[in-house]
């Protein structure tokens, strides 16, 4: 199917979603009578943060999109009075700071499937998202048809780390000025994105200022970090995943090392994974086709 056939819809709402009852932003790409493919975004990351581009060569290759934000970003429901998490207490095993976990996000999914009618889908996740996908696929395996892990890990602290070196520069995201929030968008992207593809600094920018006008809550993302924290390492819960899944991974992510997603494949029974030289911890746009693609494949797979 020809990309500029395929409609991004507008954006939508839906309340009293999963069993935290929350109200969850979403958006349809692709027309409904296709097989369903649910997005789910990383930390401190929003919906749009899939590259209409990239989803538009996805949904060409026959799906039904769906993408959404989750809990603490962008247009979907925040735990404003919630405490602020204390990371030091909870990296030392105290928890009472920490709100919710990826379960918890993982049945604000399922919730969405049961919102808009779908027993169940196919689930592509990025970083954390991926994370939350795991966790779907081990808690509900009847809800997943195939598992598609993007740069993202196990939850194994020995495998997956940051390189800090990377990250020492940036500090926190100023969300006090857009301008501001706008530049270190740009410079986080030089940080850990793609070392083997141009960034598109005019692309980032807009998608930072999108970002910044639908939402700028200083602590959803602090919030969301804690959530992986407290939910631990899922190796061996993830060696009961019997469906069709792909890893895909970065062999230059400088924020989630691609041991993570090597780990992710070898704990997966029959997981495939793919890895690419120069990509970092985004999606740069020559990748596009081939990881549409790969995802394609997976899912035509599940299906037949």
């Amino acid at each position: 199917m020809d990309t500029r056939k395929v409609k991004i819809h507008e954006e939508e709402s839906i309340k009293n979603v999963g069993p935290s009852k929350i109200t969850v932003a979403y958006q349809r790409i692709g027309e409904p009578d296709l097989p369903p493919v649910f997005l789910i975004m990383g930390a401190g990351a929003q919906m749009i943060n899939w590259p209409d581009g990239f989803c538009l060569e996805l949904a060409s290759h026959g799906f039904h999109l769906i993408r959404f934000d989750n809990r603490d970003a962008g247009n979907t429901t925040h735990y404003s009075d919630a405490p602020i998490p204390d990371f030091p207490a909870i990296q030392s095993g105290d928890f009472s700071t920490v709100t919710y976990t990826l379960s918890d996000m993982a049945a604000d999914t399922v919730g969405l499937m049961d919102a808009l009618g779908y027993d169940s889908v196919h689930l592509v996740g990025a970083s954390m998202g991926g994370m939350i996908a795991q966790t779907i696929a081990i808690e509900y395996p009847h809800r997943v048809r195939s598992l598609t892990c993007i740069m993202s890990t196990t939850g194994n602290n020995s495998v997956g780390q940051p390189d800090y070196s990377a990250l020492a520069n940036l500090g926190s995201p100023p969300y006090q000025d857009r301008q501001a929030y706008i530049n270190w968008q740009i410079q986080s992207r030089k940080a850990i994105g793609s070392p083997g593809y141009p960034l598109d600094e005019n692309t980032v920018a807009q998608i930072a200022g999108r970002a910044w006008d639908r939402d700028h809550d200083p602590f959803g993302m602090l919030r969301q970090a804690a959530a992986v924290i407290k939910s631990g390492d899922r190796t061996e819960k993830l060696r009961s995943i019997n469906i069709p899944t792909l890893v895909i991974h970065g062999e230059d992510d400088k924020m989630i090392n691609i041991s993570g997603g090597r780990a992710i494949a070898d704990a997966i029974p029959g997981a495939e994974l793919v890895t690419f030289k120069g990509m970092g911890h985004d999606l740069p746009k020559p990748l596009w086709p081939e990881i549409a693609s790969r995802i394609s494949s997976l899912i035509h797979r599940a299906e037949s």
